[in-house]
């Protein structure tokens, strides 16, 4: 496990265990990779960032994660693989994420994409290009550096 502070300035404990924290996740983090590019959304306040959200009442986090990635982005996705989760506390918040990874199977353009301007196709090394001003700060943490490490490393 790892700890290290957001840019928030809360605390994050990561894990690539289920179960890590003692608490059920009710957030999801979802990167996504379509053919040879990572599907990204481009949030209308926070700028480009992989899909994520909160589990709905009656839903499960895996049902969460691929309704947050076709709200967010229009995709339907092949398959999803469970990667970590990470707990984040706040001063007076504390919640959970599962973080998943996602093949997708194919895109559809759509009316609304809800809090993001739809989705964002972009190849090359994320590693290093999730710094450019156009990324939101969630990309520039460790979770999504470490996730990425663990992702790539599979390969």
């Amino acid at each position: 496990m790892e700890t290290f502070l957001d840019a928030n300035g809360g605390e994050v404990r990561l894990s690539f265990k289920k179960g890590a924290f003692g608490t059920e996740p009710r957030h999801v983090l979802v990167i996504c990779r379509y053919g040879d590019q990572w599907l990204l959304t481009n949030h209308k306040e926070r700028g480009w960032e992989f899909p994520g959200g909160k589990r709905e009442q009656g839903e499960s986090i895996e049902e969460a994660a691929r309704r947050e990635v076709y709200e967010e982005t229009g995709a339907h996705l092949n398959s999803l693989d469970f990667i970590g989760e990470y707990e984040v506390n706040l001063e007076k918040e504390r919640f959970v994420k599962a973080i998943f990874f996602a093949d997708v199977k194919g895109l559809n353009k759509t009316d609304q994409y809800f809090e993001t301007n739809g989705p964002i196709l972009t190849g090359g090394n994320l590693l290093e290009d999730r710094r450019g001003s156009q990324y939101s700060f969630i990309m520039k943490d460790k979770v999504v550096e470490k996730s990425l490490e663990k992702i790539l490393e599979r390969k």
